[in-house]
């Protein structure tokens, strides 16, 4: 798991990337890699989440990521294999995992 703040969805991460780490450390003892605050959408997007973006456009008329936790699948080749919606919970894409394996 790979986690990348993003500031775009009703200002949620206003903080500088150390108070986010440890905001998430303290308060949800997130113990993955946790990357710099970047975009996800519009002309400053980066350009993995262009590219996450393009290959799991997602479902409606935008491929858009629609809020925070929208979750990708990478798989081992580095085919974009799957995208999830913000309320999937990391158990229930667990129970999925086999597919891919």
């Amino acid at each position: 798991m790979l986690a990348f703040p993003c500031n775009q969805f009703g200002g949620q991460e206003p903080g500088s990337n150390e108070e986010i780490r440890e905001f998430a450390s303290s308060q949800y003892d997130a113990n993955f890699p946790l990357f710099a605050k970047s975009d996800v959408n519009g002309d400053n997007a980066s350009p993995l989440y262009n590219w996450l973006r393009a290959e799991q456009p997602g479902e409606g008329d935008t491929s858009d990521i629609g809020w925070n936790f929208e979750k990708f699948l990478v798989d081992r080749t580095g085919s974009v294999v799957a995208r999830w919606a913000p309320q999937t919970t990391p158990e229930e894409i667990g129970e999925q995992l086999s597919a891919w394996l």
